[in-house]
């Protein structure tokens, strides 16, 4: 057991990490984070925050010597990063989580391998070998990159063949990636995420199954209780606690499905940290998302995750932003009772940049709904 007073280390300075370290406060313990891009929002809530580049061994050595356990908020890290940490400090979730979710090729053979239910896919690695995936899997398909695509990122949806023709032209599009994955598109009636809680004892924890919206492939909306019916939450719940139990995942790991037309489940992508998906836990559950990790890194008994109530999670993009200097009015939603805002304190406003949520709570899912897309309309007209 790591006991309060503890120093956690964290691997990334995002959002992620400045409410793993909100939470963490409430336990006691005390906070590094290392960010190679600069001082950063987690950064300005820690104690103490190292920038220096994930090749720099000296400062990497000086982060773990620094404190009693590491953790993650970001899985786009070196696999070496973790290799070297490893020697001195723990590092949670350990390597297996890490390499296998970091990548989609690794991450698609995984979910195959081990009869978890995936969309049809096939690899590239040129623009030839795309050509005979791409007309392999069929019509609408998905490219993705294999590293480093996320809220969109990296990927690029074929409709026909006609799309297909220039597939040099994708390739460059694609950024001239060292391999890609092509999916099957699915014609799905909703999308799901699960978050698991697991300690290395293999106990686990889940949150209740939320029922995500994009739009612009970039999460909009959290549905939490999912309009989904109660044996299919419930093997939601199953695949996302046998994922993290192959996985031997110590922390959290969040499982993204599709539910197809047919009703069955299919595993999109996974995420083993804190997943944006979970942050209405901070004001509708018991125990948030962000406790949940910390007390299973530190070994402390879990939380209970029962919900307050039905609750509704939009995020705040950096386009309701006039400027960068001039954020939006938020009277109409500090005055609802109903309303928590969070904000990430983040120094630049950008298109498409996550720079806080809002979570409305109500009597049904339906009522919190319809609160939080007034709201979120208002927002766009001010």
């Amino acid at each position: 057991m790591i006991g309060s007073g503890s120093i956690i280390g964290i691997l990334g300075g995002g959002q992620l990490g400045r409410m793993l370290i909100l939470a963490g406060r409430n336990l006691g313990y005390r906070f590094v984070v290392y960010e190679p891009t600069g001082p950063s929002t987690a950064g300005k809530v820690a104690d103490k925050e190292i920038n220096a580049a994930y090749e720099d061994e000296v400062a990497l050595e000086e982060f773990a010597r620094s404190v009693d356990v590491i953790t993650l908020e970001f899985e786009n890290i070196p696999a070496q990063v973790i290799d070297w940490l490893s020697a001195i400090k723990q590092v949670l979730p350990a390597r297996l989580a890490l390499y296998t979710c970091q990548h989609r090729q690794r991450e698609k053979d995984f979910l195959k391998e081990n009869d978890f239910p995936c969309v049809q896919f096939e690899y590239a690695d040129s623009p030839a070998s795309l050509e005979v995936a791409v007309h392999k899997i069929g019509f609408p398909c998905v490219i993705k990159t294999a590293t480093f695509g996320y809220d969109g990122k990296g990927q690029i949806k074929l409709r026909n063949a006609k799309e297909a023709e220039d597939a040099d032209y994708l390739w460059e599009f694609l950024g001239a990636p060292p391999r890609v994955v092509v999916e099957k598109w699915i014609h799905h009636i909703g999308e799901f995420s699960v978050i698991c809680a697991r300690k290395a004892s293999g106990e686990q924890s889940t949150l209740p199954v939320i029922e995500n919206i994009h739009v612009n492939h970039i999460l909009h909306t959290s549905i939490v209780p999912a309009r989904i019916t109660e044996s299919t939450a419930q093997q939601a719940d199953a695949l996302a606690r046998a994922i993290a139990e192959k996985l031997e995942v110590v922390g959290l790991i969040a499982v993204e499905l599709f539910l197809n037309t047919d009703g069955k489940l299919i595993v999109n992508e996974m995420a083993p940290r804190p997943h944006n998906s979970g942050h209405f836990s901070i004001d509708g559950c018991i125990t948030s998302q962000f406790e949940q990790h910390i007390r299973a890194i530190a070994d402390l008994p879990f939380g209970s995750t029962k919900l307050y109530g039905p609750a509704v999670m939009v995020n705040l993009l950096g386009d309701l932003w006039t400027n960068s200097n001039c954020p939006p009015d938020w009277t109409d939603l500090l005055e609802d009772s109903k309303v928590k805002l969070h904000l990430y304190d983040k120094e630049e406003a950008r298109s498409g940049r996550k720079m806080g949520h809002f979570t409305v709570t109500g009597e049904t899912v339906e009522s919190a709904l319809e609160v939080a897309e007034a709201h979120f309309c208002k927002l766009q007209d001010t």
